[in-house]
């Protein structure tokens, strides 16, 4: 009797999304590339277009040291892509925020995105709706958010 873990059907789900991720992050790349971003880059970017965010948060987000987020952030500043600001809420922290040219661009950014949208258009409302659940059931995301 073979484990769920390590029945052929798990196994082939497991190496498809493992191929949906790479091809995700093959085609990210090259539209970070172009825009003069990195990868590391454009995915700060996009978060920061979605709302300000605190450094630490950031780089809970890209799991990485906040060392490396300030890096980022100073690269994406020096663009004018990206600007800090004090946290009203608590002047010691700062706030990384994109400007306006950095949401632009963060949007051209996302626009440039065909990977996931061509396959994506070939199913129908019903077969989106339910991969979106059941993606969100393994994630454990139950709001919606």
């Amino acid at each position: 009797m073979s484990s769920r873990r390590t029945d052929p059907l798990t196994l082939e789900v497991v190496d498809l999304i493992g191929t949906v991720v790479t091809r995700y992050h093959e085609e990210y790349e090259q539209a970070a590339a172009q825009h003069s971003l990195t990868g590391a880059q454009a995915r700060v970017l996009a978060l920061l277009a979605a709302q300000p965010t605190p450094m630490r948060r950031i780089a809970q987000s890209l799991r990485c040291e906040p060392s490396n987020v300030t890096g980022i952030v100073d690269r994406l500043e020096a663009r004018g892509l990206v600007e800090r600001r004090p946290d009203p809420a608590d002047r010691r922290v700062k706030i990384a925020a994109a400007t306006e040219e950095g949401r632009a661009t963060a949007h051209r950014l996302r626009d440039a995105l065909d990977f996931a949208r061509e396959p994506l258009a070939g199913l129908s409302d019903a077969e989106r709706t339910s991969l979106r659940d059941l993606l969100r059931r393994m994630l454990g995301v139950t709001d919606g958010a």
